[in-house]
């Protein structure tokens, strides 16, 4: 089941990463998380992060109601952030989101989910540390990350897990 896998790898994780960085330049009010906006580019691309409900995540990653067995959606590898407006490494994690899916243009997707306003979707992952950041290549299962991590480790990850470069 999707919930066991993504549980076990963000256990694991959480293992060998106990706790988010609280040091760092804090992101600034507007960079912090926003309501929802894409922005499509003239190819009509998106090429901005998307704010998930339940019913988009089941739509466009899991539907983890119907399925028992992982079956992402996505036509491309993906990356999702669980966080909460009042975490700090959240905040810190935005905007260096925001520049990964501008800067790998339409080679991946990043998605946010809101645990405070999608408590459902954070309960049925198991995610209880934050920010949790989760890999989802085409083919293969999940991986996660906890708390805030610099972009050249995420870039790392991107490269490694999801098997993309950039453009």
């Amino acid at each position: 089941m999707i919930r066991t896998t993504l549980f076990i790898a963000i256990a694991g994780l959480y293992l060998t990463t106990m706790a988010a960085c609280a040091n760092g330049k804090a992101a600034n009010k507007e960079n912090s998380v926003t309501e929802q906006k894409e922005m499509v580019d003239g190819d009509g691309q998106t090429n901005s992060v998307i704010h998930l409900d339940k019913e988009q995540f089941k739509k466009l990653v899991f539907d983890y109601e119907n399925n028992k067995e992982w079956k992402y959606e996505g036509d491309k590898p993906a990356i999702l952030d669980f966080y909460a407006d009042w975490c700090g490494p959240c905040r810190m994690l935005s905007p260096v989101l925001a520049e990964v899916q501008k800067e790998y243009d339409g080679k991946l997707q990043v998605y946010k989910i809101n645990t405070d306003k999608q408590r459902e979707l954070a309960a049925t992952f198991g995610i209880r540390s934050l920010p949790t950041v989760v890999f989802i290549p085409l083919n293969g299962q999940p991986q996660a990350i906890l708390g805030f991590r610099p972009k050249e480790e995420i870039e790392n990850v991107i490269k490694n897990v999801l098997k993309v470069e950039k453009p």
